[in-house]
């Protein structure tokens, strides 16, 4: 028995392709016809489900049927020709024996054409031959495995020429990604048994050279040194190529203020394959920009936000960065000036905040300057701070606090040296489905160190991400801080202590209103916890709704304290700047419903 032959390319583009020189020809049949005009015809089709929105979007029967200038000689044309076009329309979609009828009746003062298809049995992959010419065999026996075993239209599989192409394309991909740029597909076949509804695969890949990584060739910067690319490179010459650590090196560079898009590729050229140079093309933002933005949310109220930054100070790409947010009840500004990063990745940098809080009762005053040495990378930020707090808390009514509340009001002070620690491992960074999130904060303050009470500040906070299914997903999270410390009443500055509750603590209740709680006054207390399960279920790609269970506790002592919990439901959307929630929570302690919702746009 003949083989029917697939060529290279895929059949969907020959009909298509056809389909068009058919098009063009019947339009010029129409145009050029001079016979009588006849009103639009109406077209009744029955075919199976899989194949009417093909049928009905390419067909010329389909496309030409609201035509008002058809002749009764152009409509014998579609109809005779409607045949040889379906069978090229279905062969895409792996039928290779249909059954076409076509008839034409006048009902009234309507032509009604009548088109009845059968698909016949499809095609199914009986065979599938892949074969890996890999250069470094001893290096790469496992990555010519992915091919094979990766592998989608495998047999048994409905034939498809879509389904054929993309198979085709991901083993190419697989090769591509890692180690073998050059990587292509030498040759490919598709051999089709139509009268025994077979097709018989073979793909043969040829990976090309193994090539290596050189130095980074950079193009681009004008404003701002060369060297602030280089510095960030996660890439070491001599390594593997990997479109991984590409994109990873793409990401640095979007990270730092200087430049608001970078390209980086290789020349594929099997020649060039050992140490070849990385080419970066950076697009630099302006020196100075002004960014504004309003927003809200029930945690703090209407939000007002203005910044300004200037990325080359002293002529030196130092950045200075200045933040004002105005909110109802919570009012912060913040003066930064950073270097840029240094031949390890790290940026120094220094900074002084304000911020004031009108928050459950108590009115909280925070001062902040600190010097500080960060690294940030797609999968672990790393943070070394010296930070000198001086905080003022008071009753908003002016009262004093009840003597077992252990922080005391007025002004303290604390030089607080700390690490923090930051690991993600996630499949999406903006949207994570899969994977999880932890940070780890510790500080240390010495007594008589511009410090009035000696003490440690532990914090840890997790999250998980599950997915069930294609729809679902399943978050949790968890966190616990502490602040250790003995003697009398408290010194340690408020802003380090700790009060839960609200849009992204404990839903059901207000913000920051569990803690230390007197006469309706909430005060922060030394240590807490918060634990949440969320499940989520999306409708489409952008919205989500939610149910959650969430509880919690902020205390001086752990001893005789019990959890506060919350239970909701909640609406999920994936705006184009980040996620936008609504909760609507149930406090069961404090009996009463709780509505949570965070927005904000920027300018």
């Amino acid at each position: 028995m003949k083989p029917v032959p697939c060529r290279q390319v895929p059949l969907s583009l020959q009909a298509r392709c056809w389909l068009r020189i058919r098009a063009v020809a019947a339009g010029a049949f129409l145009w050029l016809a001079t016979a009588s005009v006849n009103a639009a015809y109406r077209v009744e089709l029955i075919a199976p489900d899989s194949l009417k929105e093909m049928l009905t979007e390419h067909l010329d029967l389909f496309r030409f049927r609201k035509r008002e200038d058809i002749n009764p000689d152009q409509l014998q044309y579609m109809v005779e020709t409607a045949p040889n076009d379906v069978a090229q329309l279905v062969a895409t979609d792996g039928y290779f024996t249909p059954k076409t009828d076509v008839r034409v009746e006048r009902v009234g003062n309507e032509t009604v054409v009548h088109l009845q298809v059968e698909s016949g049995k499809r095609t199914v992959v009986s065979t599938a031959q892949i074969e890996v010419k890999v250069e470094a065999r001893d290096k790469s026996t496992s990555q010519a495995e992915w091919v094979r075993q990766g592998w989608r239209l495998p047999v048994g599989a409905p034939f498809r020429q879509e389904d054929w192409a993309t198979a085709k394309l991901h083993g190419l991909q697989i090769l591509q990604q890692q180690r073998y740029p050059a990587a292509q597909i030498a040759d490919s076949t598709a051999r089709i048994y139509a009268d025994m509804y077979e097709a018989e695969l073979d793909v043969h890949y040829d990976s090309g050279p193994l090539f290596t990584l050189g130095e980074p060739v950079i193009s681009g910067t004008s404003r701002y040194p060369e060297q602030i690319v280089r510095n960030v490179s996660p890439l070491h010459a001599g390594e593997e190529y990997s479109a991984e650590r590409l994109l990873e090196y793409q990401q640095q560079i979007l990270r730092l203020p200087y430049f608001s898009n970078a390209v980086i590729e290789v020349d594929t050229d099997p020649a060039q394959a050992e140490r070849t140079p990385v080419k970066v093309r950076v697009t630099e933002f302006p020196v100075q920009r002004l960014r504004t933005g309003v927003g809200f949310s029930t945690d703090t109220g209407a939000r007002l936000d203005g910044r300004y930054s200037h990325n080359d100070i002293f002529n030196r790409a130092w950045v200075l960065d200045t933040q004002l947010r105005l909110e109802q009840r919570l009012q912060s500004g913040t003066l930064d000036l950073a270097m840029p990063p240094d031949h390890s990745g790290f940026i120094n940098s220094t900074h002084a905040t304000f911020e004031r809080s009108t928050l459950e009762g108590v009115e909280l005053r925070s001062r902040r300057t600190g010097v500080r040495r960060a690294y940030t990378s797609a999968r672990r930020d790393s943070a070394y701070l010296l930070e000198y707090y001086r905080d003022n808390l008071k009753q908003i009514d002016g009262a004093l606090p009840p003597p077992d509340i252990l922080v005391e009001p007025g002004a303290h002070q604390a030089l607080m040296a700390g690490i923090e620690q930051t690991w993600r491992k996630v499949d999406d960074p903006v949207f994570p489905r899969n994977g999880r999130i932890y940070s780890v904060q510790a500080g240390v303050a010495l007594q008589g160190l511009l410090t009035d009470q000696t003490f440690v500040r532990l914090y840890g906070q997790v999250h998980q991400f599950v997915p069930i299914g294609q729809r679902d997903l399943v978050i949790l999270r968890g966190e616990l801080g502490a602040v250790i410390t003995k003697g009398g009443n408290s010194s340690v500055p408020a802003s380090l202590l700790f009060r839960v509750g609200g849009t992204d603590s404990v839903r059901g209740y207000g913000f920051q209103s569990i803690g230390n709680k007197r006469d309706n006054v909430v005060y922060p207390a030394r240590f807490m916890t918060t634990g949440s399960v969320e499940y989520q279920h999306w409708w489409t790609e952008k919205w989500g709704s939610a149910v959650f269970y969430d509880l919690g506790l902020a205390s001086d002592t752990w001893s005789g304290k019990a959890f506060v919990h919350g239970l909701g439901i909640g609406a999920r959307w994936r705006s184009p700047v980040g996620r936008v929630q609504l909760d609507l929570a149930y406090g069961f302690q404090d009996a009463k419903l709780q509505p949570h919702l965070s927005l904000g746009v920027a300018f």
